[in-house]
């Protein structure tokens, strides 16, 4: 799955990576290395601009708000339970198949955070014979620096208690994709610890490679099956992964040392 991630590229950086054509510089974000579900997040996506005559998408930074509303939802309140969809049931979900088919992103990072729940220790748990032990966190990131593109599809969501002229009469929201964690080894895993990401989670962000950014982007491709060919796992050996502070745990803890590689696990916790 994927519940926290880092995020500290400026707009200007991202614009340059995306290649994107829009971007408001009134929604510029700081950087945010503890990004946990409902807040705003950078987007990549292709949409006609707003009131514009030419109805030709254009490659635009958006920020969204990290928790899918679906458009017939009554309430925005489930927004904070969709923050990933699976790949392998995306497009036949109510929730995400119409946004499967016209409304796709993708989010970048700079790479995911992770909590280590070993199989014996998860069943434990599971049978109610074990406290939830202190799990150590991980940052997962492309082990060549590279942003870590995350495969996402975005929703417009209508206040109807506001009127047309407010501010907040539309939410736009997001949702990452997830598939199943590589069992390949890591490019560069720690010296002991998990050896690959599906030692950590059984589940992953999907990251993008470049070659499939703008056919994931393209709104013109509609076609399910043709979708769903993007949604093929990146080659293995691309990622790497350490343990960093606990202090990531806390959705209050936001800083650059959350980022910082640990010689091992801390003390007490698994692995």
């Amino acid at each position: 799955m994927c519940g926290r991630f880092a995020s500290s590229r400026g707009p200007e950086d991202l614009a340059g990576i995306f290649e994107v054509e829009k971007w408001e510089s009134g929604d510029a974000l700081a950087p945010d290395y503890n990004v946990a579900p409902t807040k705003e997040v950078y987007a990549v996506l292709d949409r006609p601009l707003k009131d514009a005559d030419d109805p030709s998408p254009v490659r635009q930074l958006r920020t969204l708000k990290w928790g899918l509303v679906p458009s017939w939802s009554k309430t925005p309140e489930g927004g904070a339970r969709m923050i990933n969809a699976r790949a392998e049931t995306v497009h036949e979900k109510p929730s995400y198949r119409r946004a499967f088919t016209s409304r796709r992103c993708v989010i970048p990072a700079d790479g995911y955070y992770e909590w280590v729940t070993a199989p014996d220790e998860r069943q434990l748990e599971v049978e109610g014979k074990k406290k939830r032990p202190r799990k150590q966190p991980y940052f997962v990131t492309p082990a060549d620096g590279s942003v870590f593109a995350m495969a996402g599809l975005y929703e417009f969501w209508r206040d109807k208690t506001l009127p047309d002229e407010h501010p907040l009469a539309w939410w736009v929201t997001c949702t990452v994709i997830t598939t199943e964690a590589e069992t390949a080894p890591l490019a560069v895993a720690p010296e002991e610890g998990p050896r690959s990401l599906a030692d950590i989670h059984p589940r992953m962000p999907l990251m993008l490679t470049p070659d499939r950014w703008d056919a994931w982007l393209d709104p013109s491709r509609t076609d399910v099956g043709d979708l769903r060919a993007l949604l093929e796992p990146p080659p293995h050996g691309l990622m790497r992964a350490y343990p960093v502070s606990t202090a990531v745990s806390n959705v209050r803890n936001n800083g650059p040392e959350l980022l910082k590689e640990l010689e091992g696990p801390e003390e007490g916790t698994l692995f």
